[in-house]
């Protein structure tokens, strides 16, 4: 199964009750984070604040703290109090942590440590695993290092390489991949390049911290109407054709098709 809740995933601190409904009403679904965007003092009414929540079940996920914490057990007792079903486990490096959740929860593995990226594989492969995400600032941390980019805003080989390793473990079982967020809120241009890039590449949404990325995201998603004219028009003609075809100079098989449905797949409902 595949996460579908819309490209663009805002966090919220769940220790800040107030903001809940507008971060909701902002972004296509909200991650309320009892995990690092809370401080340890704050946690235990972040997670009443979590089980008071009046929103929809189906746009919300709830961060837990890592399974090796201690607030992992605390987080989980919490979020069955709840509606919400839609469980994002941070620093997951163990599929087996997963086994606590009932059959009722979809779990999205946040993998941002060495190990983790590691075994995204198998992680990816529990069966209550329904997408994967990479952090780049705890990954880099895992390691002893201290930047995860460059100065000029680009990520560094180590990111890079890890961001194709969750990508390709989230394809491989049929899960959804999501992109990390963009830490520098005013870079807009840089976050609209990382975004087009995610959907070029496979990636099914991308993570934000702060409102004004959310409009960038969705627009990055959205196919344009050149490429939508395109889907539209190769997928016609290949209704005419039998296997390898000719259209528009270009060489059309199979993969090129599926691209083409991607494109249409991303169409606003």
């Amino acid at each position: 199964m595949t996460l579908s809740m819309g490209p663009a995933l805002l966090f919220c601190p769940a220790d800040r009750p107030e903001r809940f409904a507008g971060a909701l009403q902002k972004a296509d679904a909200v991650i309320l984070d009892l995990e690092d965007a809370v401080l340890p003092d704050a946690k235990a009414q972040a997670r009443e604040n979590i089980v008071a929540a009046e929103l929809d079940p189906a746009r919300v996920i709830v961060r837990v703290n890592a399974p090796s914490t201690a607030g992992f057990a605390l987080d989980v007792e919490a979020v069955r109090r709840t509606p919400f079903h839609t469980v994002m486990v941070a620093k997951s490096e163990d599929p087996r942590a997963f086994d606590v959740f009932g059959d009722e929860y979809e779990l999205i593995a946040l993998c941002e440590t060495a190990r983790g990226v590691h075994r995204a594989g198998e992680i990816a492969a529990h069966e209550r695993t329904v997408a994967l995400m990479w952090g780049a600032e705890d990954l880099v941390a895992s390691l002893g290092g201290t930047a995860s980019r460059f100065p000029d805003g680009r990520y560094r080989d180590v990111a890079r390489t890890a961001r194709s390793q969750v990508l390709l473990a989230a394809g491989a079982y049929a899960c959804t991949a999501i992109d990390a967020v963009h830490l520098d809120i005013a870079d807009l241009g840089g976050l609209a390049a990382e975004a087009a890039d995610a959907v070029a590449s496979g990636f099914g949404a991308t993570a934000c911290i702060h409102p004004s990325q959310v409009a960038v995201i969705r627009d990055a998603y959205r196919p344009d109407e050149t490429a939508v004219r395109w889907a539209r028009a190769v997928l016609q003609a290949a209704d005419g054709e039998r296997g390898v075809f000719r259209f528009e100079g270009r060489m059309i098989d199979e993969p090129v098709l599926r691209h083409a449905r991607a494109v249409l797949d991303r169409l606003d409902p």
